[in-house]
């Protein structure tokens, strides 16, 4: 809960920075990685970031409570699915944007809050609103327009709206801080992240050697993948829940514009009347939270008066 005017204008300063970083800055660099594999570029994403998250935990003095972690099978099992989930995630995501189909993972953004909405309802007994249904019964539909009428099933959108809301599920119930989290999932991650790397020294028609600037770019993907991860959790500690659900659509519309208006992707009729419903339901499902918000402050409100009026 935010403590101050100060407070919350930093919270939205750091949130909006991370959702910059996450819908414009991200597609337009990977997207100047396209001539690099996918699998490369994520394996490059993975390894660079261990020792910035590892860097940011020792300046804030967790680290060494970070790798107790490690102690516990328990623990280290959790976070070994999450980090399958994010790497899911991650690769998909890359793979949209080097492939052209940054669109689609638009669209997957988009309906990601909504399938949070429903594993939630689903797995934590969660009772989504009326609205909330609503909005997620026009996502539903603007999925099966896309699947029938404008040409298949959006895979990439699906994908990336499962493993995010999944991930997101798994973190919630596992009591660890997002930036011990996120360092003890890309150093699980990191063999594997390595041993994909290696595989391409050898030059051939399915790997790319990196050389000149590129080491400079795949070295800044570790940078560009912390970073914001490290503004969201600043924002998301002085900011109301509301207000970021608001906020986390900032990142799928720039992608969007991005695609469409940067990248030339195509963007059919029957595209435009599935996302229409898609920003319905997104707008549908802001109204749910800001109405949420209002009767939590309306509560919190009778309950200091009424003890006003008992102490009086």
């Amino acid at each position: 809960m935010p403590t101050s005017t100060a407070e919350t204008s930093r919270g939205f300063l750091f949130a909006v920075s991370a959702y910059v970083l996450w819908g414009l800055v991200l597609p337009l660099y990977m997207k100047s990685l396209s001539h690099v594999p996918p699998m490369e570029i994520v394996g490059h994403r993975i390894v660079w970031s261990v020792p910035i998250a590892a860097a940011i935990l020792w300046w804030s003095g967790a680290l060494r409570q970070a790798l107790a972690k490690f102690r516990s099978p328990r623990i280290v099992a959790l976070m070994a699915t999450t980090a399958a989930l994010i790497t899911l995630n991650w690769s998909t995501y890359v793979y949209a944007i080097v492939k052209n189909h940054a669109v689609d993972a638009a669209l997957g953004y988009y309906i990601n809050p909504l399938v949070n909405v429903l594993m939630g309802a689903i797995f934590l007994g969660e009772r989504p609103s009326r609205l909330q249904s609503l909005a997620i019964l026009l996502a539903v539909v603007a999925v099966l327009i896309l699947t029938v009428l404008a040409g298949g099933l959006p895979w990439i959108s699906i994908l990336l709206a499962l493993s995010f809301g999944g991930y997101g599920l798994l973190r919630k119930m596992i009591p660890v801080a997002p930036a011990e989290g996120f360092f003890l999932e890309v150093a699980i991650l990191a063999l594997p992240a390595l041993a994909v790397i290696l595989m391409a020294v050898p030059e051939g028609p399915r790997h790319y050697v990196p050389h000149g600037s590129d080491w400079l770019l795949l070295f800044g993907a570790g940078i560009v993948t912390a970073l914001p991860l490290i503004l969201y959790a600043a924002g998301a500690k002085r900011l109301e829940f509301a207000t970021l659900g608001i906020l986390q659509y900032m990142a799928p519309t720039m992608i969007f514009l991005t695609a469409v208006f940067l990248f030339g992707e195509p963007f059919s009729n029957w595209q435009l009347v599935a996302f229409a419903l898609i920003w319905t339901s997104v707008g549908i499902y802001i109204w749910s939270l800001l109405k949420q918000a209002r009767d939590r402050r309306r509560d919190r409100a009778s309950e200091r008066a009424s003890l006003t009026a008992e102490a009086a």
